[in-house]
């Protein structure tokens, strides 16, 4: 389905799902957590504000419920990037053409890391403590968030707006594909309804142990083979593009038929993709991070173009 065709079904359906679910979101940056450096831990923990007591965790959704008020929703586009790309015949990100004029994942992401740079070096010298600053602490969490959305295939495909107006069944209910990507495969794998949130879920740990295994049918090393703060938006493409790539390799290329995906065979499949993309979400996280506190980077220029040169494109280029 073209993005053309999204306004002929869009009526149809609930409010569009937001991204992985609040408590697939949290424990991916818990897992993420068992990576940090204990220096990164301190410079978190000054970073953010005294409730949330340094934990990425804590802070993993809080970009989706930011985005939902007033004072967030210009935030909105930067959780995605709506490529112009024709799956399973043709996927890639080209963030010039695909950016909308409000931003998108790839320029909010390397947005917020260029601010956190400067906040990393002030709670180093003793400038920022306990979260005084707001748009510190708001960085922090904006990285942690969007490290989890751009490894969601459905956040980065621009296809029936991500998949929310792609009607399917699951488990006997009426719903859209993207938010079957957000949480229903993962639950169905992981044998629960929800996740607890007070901490690492059993299921995250053994995610956490298979990276540090490198138990993966990638190598893990390949996941982080660009982490350089330096250069954000060049390593915000490649996760991009690494990820868009699963909307032709398989989101898009089974058929469907009006069949229950949650028993057709399509969930079971998609089973190793949910688990390899939120172990890349949390290595890359944790990686980010560390390299950030510990200025493992050399600091390059950024030049962002938000001019979307498609047609039609994404949002109408708004």
């Amino acid at each position: 389905m073209r993005a053309s065709q999204i306004a002929v079904v869009a009526g149809a359906f609930a409010a569009p799902a937001l991204a992985w679910n609040t408590d697939v979101h949290q424990q991916i940056a818990y897992a993420a957590e068992e990576f940090l450096t204990p220096l990164t831990r301190t410079i978190l923990k000054q970073l953010l504000e005294p409730q949330y007591k340094g934990s990425l965790g804590l802070v993993g959704a809080w970009a989706d419920s930011y985005r939902k008020t007033t004072e967030g929703a210009y935030t909105d586009t930067w959780h995605y990037i709506d490529p112009a790309d024709d799956p399973p015949s043709y996927c890639n990100v080209y963030p010039n053409r695909d950016n909308t004029l409000k931003g998108s994942i790839v320029s909010a992401l390397t947005n917020q890391t260029q601010i956190l740079k400067s906040c990393i070096q002030q709670a180093k010298a003793g400038k920022i403590r306990n979260g005084q600053n707001a748009t510190c602490a708001n960085a922090v969490k904006f990285v942690a968030h969007f490290h989890g959305d751009i490894a969601q295939p459905l956040h980065v495909s621009g296809i029936a707006a991500g998949g929310n107006f792609f009607p399917v069944t699951f488990a006997g209910a009426a719903t859209n594909l993207h938010a079957i990507w957000d949480g229903a495969i993962i639950y169905q794998l992981a044998g629960v309804k929800s996740f607890s949130n007070d901490t690492l879920q059993p299921f995250f740990k053994n995610i956490v142990s298979r990276i540090r295994q490198d138990n993966f049918p990638t190598a893990t090393a390949d996941w982080v083979s660009c982490t350089d703060p330096g250069r954000p938006e060049g390593c915000a493409v490649v996760w991009a593009r690494d990820t868009n790539a699963w909307t032709c390799d398989y989101v898009y290329s089974q058929i469907y038929n009006n069949t229950d995906i949650a028993t057709s065979g399509y969930a079971e499949g998609a089973y190793p993709i949910v688990q390899v993309q939120v172990a890349k979400a949390s290595l890359r996280m944790a990686t980010w991070f560390n390299k950030l506190v510990d200025g493992l980077y050399k600091d390059r220029e950024v030049i962002l173009r938000l001019n979307p040169s498609w047609v039609g494109g994404p949002a109408a280029g708004a």
